[in-house]
């Protein structure tokens, strides 16, 4: 991997205990940049710098005209949690036994676990090698890492989500004259509740892949209106930067955890799920340029660490995306275990053609989840029943699910049509191919996936939810 500077300001040595770690000793610079992540929930990339025309985005357009935006720009997962895992560690969540959502809480929603299974990763997270490199860090927001963890050593401040106006030692003006800060601003985005209503239901337009009715044009209209509020408070971090003469030397990742609330977006791995807004600004990034190729959100903390001039562990499956070799040949998504409802999905994204892996075939897409009761979801399954969906929508609310989906992204950006039993030649080659990169992917990266929750982890989740833990699996510890 080539180097993103020229002349190194960490040097490292050996620990005084003589294991084979190694700590970062600074150089102290006037230069080091600081580093903020806008970290944004549940939102797709609806913005006029994407080339949306239902609403004006002026905050988050100027930081992408002074940066670059990524247009292929994937999670590793659909859902918070183990997005969060992988993005903290620079590693697959599946590879240190954080992909089940929600998992080795021992406190959850103030719910004190009566039994947990704590999972003790064994390797620094970005935030701890940060502050080892004399950064000051923060986070303001949640944490939802499935793993143990004492915040207090991750962060020298956290607090509840938002911007606080750097004020009395939020955010940045907690740390000491002129260190550098990594931190991250956790925004609401697409859960935002109640914004102001400038989109209307009549404004927006309704993809094939639902029906054209009041309630899914309000769940779309209100995406939007969420997604104003994220950018007001944009320009509020922007304008709070300014204010402190920090903006011109702090490197911005913006970028959300997943997609929106829609139902084939969060917590599955289709385009609309798990492709989120990114745009990176800063100190020695090019201005004004727009990338295609693919990148993944574990790439972040690699990224990170190469602004901060931090030499990039070996465990780390992140790499730096300003280095100028970078390049995937794919990009990887994992769900699993989504609250109480038990699954298995992988996805393999080489650019123009998607493979989706379903394990757990007995399960329908629309197995019960957290989202059940909601309007949306009770009007698509109503319509369901009704027989009022086209072969296109009932699919997803339908019983079965089949074992692979391919999909030619370049011709089918919706993923309406399964390519897996076609008769061309073409596309049974590519089948092959993407099966093969996923099953070694699997091997090599130890995807503990393939190995079922143990007892303590599924009386948890019972613990959690009660009669909602549905699943046949939660049968053998009841």
């Amino acid at each position: 991997m080539a180097a993103f500077v020229g002349v190194a300001l960490f040097s490292t040595q050996a620990s005084a205990q003589g294991d084979n770690s190694h700590t970062p000793i600074v150089n102290e610079s006037p230069d080091q940049p600081n580093i903020l992540w806008i970290y944004i929930e549940d939102t797709n990339a609806w913005m006029s710098c994407y080339g949306d025309t239902v609403v004006e985005t002026p905050n988050i357009d100027q930081l992408a005209s002074e940066g670059v935006r990524f247009d292929r720009a994937y999670m590793t997962s659909g859902v918070c949690s183990p997005t969060r895992s992988a993005i903290i560690t620079g590693m697959y969540q599946t590879s240190i036994g954080a992909h089940e959502h929600y998992s080795s809480f021992s406190v959850w929603r103030g719910n004190v676990m009566e039994v947990w299974e704590p999972n003790h990763i064994g390797v620094k997270t970005i935030s701890e090698i940060m502050q080892a490199s004399n950064y000051y860090t923060f986070n303001e927001g949640k944490f939802h890492y499935n793993f143990v963890f004492d915040p207090d050593e991750l962060y020298h401040r956290h607090g509840a989500n938002g911007y606080k106006g750097a004020k009395d030692g939020t955010e940045w003006s907690g740390r000491k004259p002129g260190q550098p800060f990594f931190g991250q601003i956790q925004l609401v985005g697409g859960k935002y509740r109640n914004p102001k209503k400038v989109v209307e239901i009549d404004d927006v337009p309704v993809p094939a892949i639902y029906p054209d009715h009041p309630v899914i044009r309000y769940a779309i209209a209100n995406h939007y209106n969420t997604i104003l509020e994220l950018d007001r408070e944009l320009g509020e971090i922007v304008d709070g930067l300014k204010r402190d003469g920090l903006y011109d030397n702090t490197v911005i990742f913006f970028f959300s955890d997943h997609g929106s609330l829609m139902p084939r977006s969060k917590q599955f791995l289709y385009e609309e799920g798990i492709r989120v807004p990114f745009i990176l600004k800063g100190p020695n990034v090019p201005v004004g340029k727009v990338r295609k190729d693919l990148v993944s959100g574990i790439d972040i903390s690699a990224t990170t660490l190469a602004f901060a001039n931090i030499n990039v562990p070996d465990n780390m499956h992140g790499m730096n995306m300003m280095a100028e070799d970078f390049h995937r040949d794919y990009i990887l998504a994992a769900r699993d275990r989504c609250d109480f409802t038990i699954d298995r999905i992988r996805a393999i994204n080489t650019g123009r053609y998607k493979y989706i892996r379903n394990f757990m075939t007995d399960k329908p897409y629309m197995q019960p989840n957290y989202r059940t009761n909601s309007p949306l979801m009770q009007h698509m399954h109503n319509e369901y029943e009704a027989g009022n969906l086209n072969e296109t929508q009932a699919r997803f609310f339908g019983p079965e699910r089949p074992a692979e989906e391919l999909y030619d992204l370049q011709n089918d950006p919706g993923e309406t049509n399964n390519l897996v039993h076609s008769h061309h030649r073409k596309h049974a080659i590519q089948l092959a191919k993407h099966r093969d990169i996923l099953y070694r992917w699997i091997i090599e990266t130890d995807d503990k996936g393939r190995f079922p929750e143990s007892d303590n982890a599924l009386r948890a989740v019972i613990d959690r939810w009660g009669e909602d833990a549905v699943n046949k699996e939660y049968k053998r510890v009841r």
